[in-house]
């Protein structure tokens, strides 16, 4: 099958290496040396997947239509780069792999400029996916994979469609995948376990060191109950992803903080012994502005558009963006006196 993939990120590379291994035809974007070094050298995987050198075709953006697309881009970038590949992704389905809330939102939108009113036909057949194992970057073609997970596709808050169906059968024979009902539900359950992304951010720490640190834990575990209570709020019915569900979620949105510090700590466990920095501090160790504003920030606007508030995941929001302009991390205590001040 030819499948085009946007972005040969962390995620966008674990992809099209295994996709490639199945035996499918896969085009892939890149940009700089990792481009250079795709195209001369293959592009490595290696960790709880295995080890594969794909030999892809690699281009700066897509030379011709696929039977089947993936958007791999961070949040941020998802704009551009489904505009610069427009004209091959008319009438295919497109799976957009991405965190946050609006990832489909704005898939749409720039197909509503691009497609005249009566061309529907012409439209991609959106589908929304979660990626829920760990990846990371190492070297400009090299991917490795941490923790091994499932990916769930959807497209709204009703059934799977059968693009989403179509498309996690092709993902599943490379990797754990499953069409799911209720997709914006579990966009927001998968939106608290990003939680977990800010902190190695402004620390430099792993996930795993943050989540059991005896000072970020409670700030951790603060910034996702605000999270989880905001979206109870919203009138979100949160989906099942990674153990969690609607219920577990209201009894850690309402139990003490104490006791619902347990649940970041085991977060921290099932990712287990090899570090894991999260795709926020990866952003921020190769220069790139973090997703940053889609997760916890994320959080902070739905909030706000509710007349709410979400001041720990706005504190938050605001140590990574200067972590991105200085180039320097925060100590603990410094993180603690930001986000609470002289409260604690």
């Amino acid at each position: 099958m030819q499948i085009g993939i946007i972005g040969a990120g962390a995620v966008g590379g674990t992809i099209a290496s295994l996709l490639s291994r199945a035996g499918h035809e896969v085009e892939l974007t890149a940009r700089g040396e990792h481009l250079s070094i795709i195209r001369q050298q293959g592009l490595t995987l290696t960790g709880a997947w295995g080890t594969h050198v794909a030999q892809v075709e690699a281009n700066p953006t897509l030379t011709r239509r696929p039977e089947l697309a993936f958007i791999c881009t961070k949040a941020q970038d998802a704009r551009a780069a489904i505009t610069a590949n427009a004209e091959h992704l008319r009438g295919i389905p497109v799976v957009v792999v991405q965190n946050g809330l609006e990832s489909l939102t704005t898939a749409r939108s720039v197909f509503a400029d691009e497609v005249p009113s009566g061309d529907e036909d012409q439209l991609p057949q959106w589908v929304g996916a979660l990626a829920l194992y760990a990846a990371s970057y190492l070297a400009p073609g090299k991917i490795t994979i941490t923790t091994a997970g499932p990916t769930y596709l959807g497209t709204g808050e009703g059934a799977a469609d059968a693009a989403a169906i179509s498309a996690a059968a092709i993902l599943d024979t490379v990797m754990p995948t499953t069409a799911i009902s209720n997709f914006r539900g579990a966009q927001w359950t998968k939106l608290i376990v990003n939680q977990v992304n800010a902190m190695p951010a402004i620390t430099g720490l792993s996930a795993q060191e943050t989540l059991t640190h005896p000072l970020l834990n409670p700030i951790i575990t603060s910034g996702m109950r605000e999270a989880v209570r905001i979206g109870f709020a919203l009138g979100v019915h949160y989906g099942k992803v990674q153990g969690l569900n609607n219920l577990l979620l209201r009894i850690f949105s309402e139990a003490p903080l104490g006791l619902g510090s347990r649940l970041p700590k085991l977060m921290g466990r099932r990712m287990g012994s090899t570090p894991n920095p999260g795709s926020t501090l990866q952003s921020i160790r190769r220069g790139q502005l973090t997703e940053i504003d889609y997760l916890n920030g994320a959080v902070v606007a739905e909030a706000e558009s509710a007349g709410l508030t979400a001041p720990v995941n706005a504190a938050l929001v605001a140590l990574v963006h200067e972590v991105e302009r200085t180039g320097h991390f925060f100590t603990a205590n410094a993180v603690q006196r930001a986000v609470f001040g002289d409260a604690r």
